[in-house]
């Protein structure tokens, strides 16, 4: 039997529409915002943020949640 679109992903408890995306949650940790999923036709992706590289000795302040800057 075929569908008669594209399939959702389940994460989780949760359900996504396909070619949605989320920051997954990952109990006890919590919502993980240097983590990006989406759903491609059923199927769940998920990468880490790219950060550019530390070219410094002594990183600072963070641009983001995820990647530090340097001073």
């Amino acid at each position: 039997m075929q569908a008669d679109g594209p399939r959702a992903c389940r994460f989780g408890r949760r359900w996504y529409l396909n070619n949605e995306s989320w920051h997954p949650s990952v109990p006890p940790f919590g919502e993980m915002k240097c983590i990006l999923c989406w759903c491609v036709s059923g199927e769940t992706h998920c990468q880490r943020q790219e950060c550019p590289p530390g070219a410094c000795a002594s990183p600072a302040a963070r641009e983001s949640p995820c990647c530090a800057k340097c001073r």
